[in-house]
């Protein structure tokens, strides 16, 4: 059996209790199986099984004053490639689609929303990220059945070219709204030259956010209602590549084209122990 990673459940120095969860879904005592997957292994454009373009808000202009726009069933902005997805920003203004909404840039930003969701498990999402001044990546997950910020977010990971390096992974819902969230950050030196992994440990009793198995943010159900934990109901997961906006900042343009690469997605769920054998 070829283990995936070990996520130590412990953060900031506490004692760790590591859980192990196996590539090939094997269900074992203690164990994580694996219960979806996308492992970009076919070439052309994403898996419409899987996936879905999202452009919602092409017209009106995207949240937190990103300047991107999003296209759908375009392979320069997202294509499966030599077994990963890669997810490219370009200087471009797309004037000619119908949903257009004077942006000067295009991406990508894909969902799982009515194809798939998830409440519990172990999220791990294996990427290198774009480094450039105003890239925005981002691997996350929002509540599937209320809108937000009442369905709750979950940022696995986002990197901003202004902070190179620093990865962060952050939580909101409707106690932390009107705030940046409550988060924290971890240095991956080599995140925009080599593939980490992005890992959500998430159980009925906390959050907890990780890189190559080292968790570096912790967030625990307070017990205290829906507004501050809205995380026992479902969420589908967002890959994206923002351009500026409140958190990417300034835009170079030379960092164009500037690419999002993915080699996996998959999602685990504890192994459920079989029943004891008649006496």
């Amino acid at each position: 059996m070829r283990i995936a990673a070990i996520l130590a459940l412990g953060v900031a120095g506490a004692a760790l209790a590591p859980a192990t969860y196996a590539q090939d879904g094997a269900a074992t005592k203690g164990s994580y199986e694996l219960v979806w997957a996308d492992e970009f292994d076919t070439d052309g454009p994403p898996d419409p099984a899987k996936w879905v373009w999202d452009t919602h808000a092409n017209k009106i202009g995207w949240y937190n004053k990103e300047l991107q726009y999003y296209a759908a069933d375009r392979p320069e902005n997202a294509r499966v490639e030599g077994g990963r997805l890669i997810i490219t920003a370009r200087k471009e203004a797309l004037s000619d689609r119908a949903d257009h909404g004077g942006q000067g840039y295009s991406s990508a930003r894909l969902i799982t929303r009515g194809k798939a969701d998830f409440t519990y498990g172990l999220v791990e999402v294996r990427a290198k990220l774009p480094c450039g001044q105003g890239s925005w990546p981002a691997i996350w997950m929002l509540g599937a059945t209320a809108p937000w910020p009442d369905g709750g977010e979950i940022d696995i990971m986002e990197h901003v070219g202004t902070t190179p390096g620093d990865v962060f992974g952050t939580i909101h819902n409707r106690s932390t709204a009107g705030t940046s969230g409550n988060g924290n950050k971890i240095r991956v030196d080599d995140a925009c030259t080599a593939f980490h992994d992005y890992q959500l440990l998430w159980t009925p009793r906390e959050l907890r956010i990780a890189v190559d198995g080292k968790p570096y943010h912790r967030y625990a159900n307070a017990g205290t209602g829906d507004d501050q934990w809205p995380f026992d109901k479902p969420h589908y997961l967002l890959l994206n590549l923002a351009i500026g906006g409140a958190m990417g900042g300034a835009v170079d343009d030379a960092i164009f084209p500037a690419h999002f690469e993915i080699e996996y997605v998959r999602v685990y769920r504890q192994a459920v122990r079989g029943a004891a054998p008649a006496e």
